[in-house]
């Protein structure tokens, strides 16, 4: 572009003719340091504001950093000598529109040589506001203000935080059109300009405004590098953030979340946590916040669930952290009512939909009477779509949707295990007659693909334990039925090259007969006993006992004194064969 063309173009901008004249005095200012100097550049200060704020509104207007500097050719060497000048930037206004001016700057996504370049400057130059280094000037002024090195450093950096924050706080998306200027692009810049800020405490408030900010355009949002850098420095613990800082964090920046689900799942399921300690940490964690405010992240979240529990489906600690995390999100969901929040679906949109709404009513809400019905009607729905996935099984793409389809159901079913827990529960008090749906759908829940058709033996097997239970703890005389006992005890120990069922499964009726039956509580502790000790489950005895413990205190269900005995009496029982 010619000189006469630059001419042109720039007659429209005022400010044009202002520019050497601001040169000339930025270049006298930085090359004496006196009383004089001083002097003038108090006499100009208000009139370099103004120019300064004349100019940053021309700056915005235009589309790209390469078409100001070619308006505005002495544009650098200005904002460059003003920058470093102490006395300038010392005043709060003046280095404040300097902040402005160099993040509008700032190109997002360099188009030539010319725009990265000056993105490099322009970090440096903010680093400089940042730190304020030591040179010639800032040392007289400081001498001069009688105020201490480090003192002048924290308050020019709380300046430069406060500026940062003013300049996102006012950044609204005015155009529609992303070939012209846009003030959503500060938000960008001012992510940039952070990054060199991250670990120090006094950037906090700008951190939080940052993260919060309310993302209204394509040209808006926080850099990688500025997120990259977050997330460094939060996982070293080199950072720390309110609750809600956190939260956006995790919703901006997809590694900060994997990186907290996969954190919380090894803790939770570490060799030793209890279902109460599970609890107690999920509780404390801040993902199901997180999951709540965003249905986003919710879908990640269950996203890595569901990856996990592909790999490891007869895990009971991973599903039990499944189940808990599951119940504090509702905890959280209910919290933010009457605030409007996504549907059901929109949070398990790979869920069979029938599902849903019964699995998620939760037992407390429906009549007692109604229990069983309801979950012969879950067991049926669930027995239909496995029934599907079987027919399907010839044709491979059917197989592929049929088995997609029975695991979302199953992962549901997961996430709402105490249906299944009910089931179990309700398991104690039925007869042969109507125990077929219930003892299915605790088969399914521990047993849910159906690989070399192992899922009709498994059945005969849970029916198996089921009728010597059923037949022990109907007994009222001594001594105990020895072929029953033995008989249970035997579906506990691992078959080579048969299916066999989960111990959990086993443990789980083993336990709620003993809890819920009206055998003798001494009897019903000798049966545990014998079968505890003669398959050495103690440990998995002890964690089946202890979830039922937390999820009947759930309930209030300890205002029951009978129970409240007979489960104290089991974890004794147990814990002497431990």
């Amino acid at each position: 572009m010619t000189e006469l063309q630059v001419q042109q173009t720039t007659a429209h901008w005022p400010n044009v003719q202002e520019m050497p004249f601001w040169l000339e005095k930025a270049i006298a200012w930085g090359q004496t340091d006196t009383p004089h100097t001083w002097k003038d550049i108090s006499l100009h200060l208000k009139r370099l504001r103004d120019f300064l704020q004349q100019l940053l509104t021309e700056i915005s207007s235009v589309s790209s950093t390469t078409e100001t500097l070619n308006r505005l050719p002495l544009l650098g060497q200005l904002l460059g000598r003003l920058c470093w000048n102490s006395h300038v930037t010392a005043e709060g206004a003046s280095r404040g529109l300097l902040l402005q001016c160099l993040l509008a700057l700032y190109s997002e996504h360099p188009s030539n040589a010319v725009e990265g370049k000056a993105n490099q400057w322009i970090q440096k130059v903010l680093c400089h506001l940042a730190t304020d280094e030591e040179d010639g000037a800032a040392v007289v002024l400081m001498k001069h203000l009688a105020v201490p090195t480090k003192e002048y450093h924290l308050n020019v950096l709380k300046k430069m935080v406060t500026r940062i924050q003013e300049s996102i706080g006012n950044s609204r998306c005015s155009v529609s059109s992303t070939n012209k200027g846009c003030s959503c692009g500060s938000v960008w810049a001012a992510s940039e300009a952070c990054v060199p800020l991250i670990t120090c405490p006094e950037a906090s408030p700008l951190i939080g405004a940052l993260l919060q900010q309310q993302m209204t355009c394509i040209r808006e949002g926080l850099s990688e590098n500025f997120l990259g850098a977050l997330h460094s420095a939060y996982s070293r613990c080199d950072l720390l953030l309110d609750e809600q800082a956190v939260v956006s964090l995790w919703y901006q920046s997809l590694p900060s979340l994997e990186e907290a689900v996969l954190n919380l799942l090894a803790s939770a399921t570490a060799a030793g946590s209890t279902p109460s300690q599970v609890e107690e940490q999920v509780s404390k964690s801040l993902l199901p916040k997180a999951c709540a405010q965003h249905c986003s992240v919710f879908l990640v979240v269950n996203d890595i669930f569901r990856t996990v529990l592909k790999q490891t489906e007869r895990n009971e600690r991973v599903k039990n952290v499944f189940q808990t995390f599951t119940k504090c999100f509702f905890m959280e969901l209910s919290r933010l009512q009457p605030q409007p929040s996504a549907s059901l679906k929109a949070f398990f949109p790979q869920s069979p939909p029938s599902l849903l709404i019964p699995l998620f009513t939760m037992p407390s809400e429906m009549p007692q009477e109604s229990l069983k019905n309801h979950l012969m009607w879950v067991s049926s729905s669930l027995q239909r779509l496995t029934e599907e996935e079987e027919d399907d099984e010839d044709s491979d793409s059917g197989n592929i949707r049929g088995n997609h389809k029975v695991f979302e159901a199953w992962f549901l079913l997961v996430q709402c295990a105490y249906w299944v827990h009910v089931a179990v529960q309700l398991l104690v008090t039925s007869g042969p007659e109507d125990c077929g749906p219930l003892l299915w759908l605790l088969t399914f829940y521990h047993h849910p693909t159906n690989r070399w058709h192992h899922r009709a033996s498994q059945l005969v097997q849970a029916k198996a334990a089921w009728d010597h239970l059923y037949s022990l703890f109907s007994t009222v005389a001594h001594p105990l039925p020895a072929d029953h006992l033995q008989s249970f005890i035997s579906l506990l120990a691992p078959k080579p090259q048969q299916p066999s069922l989960a111990p959990s499964l086993t443990l789980n009726l083993l336990v709620n007969f003993a809890t819920f039956g009206q055998l003798p509580q001494s009897t019903s502790a000798e049966i545990t006993q014998k079968v505890v000790h003669q398959s050495g489950l103690q440990d998995e005895a002890a964690r089946v006992l202890s979830s039922l413990r937390l999820r009947l205190n759930d309930r209030g269900s300890f205002a029951n004194d009978r129970v409240h005995l007979r489960i104290e009496e089991l974890h004794n029982t147990i814990k002497k064969q431990m």
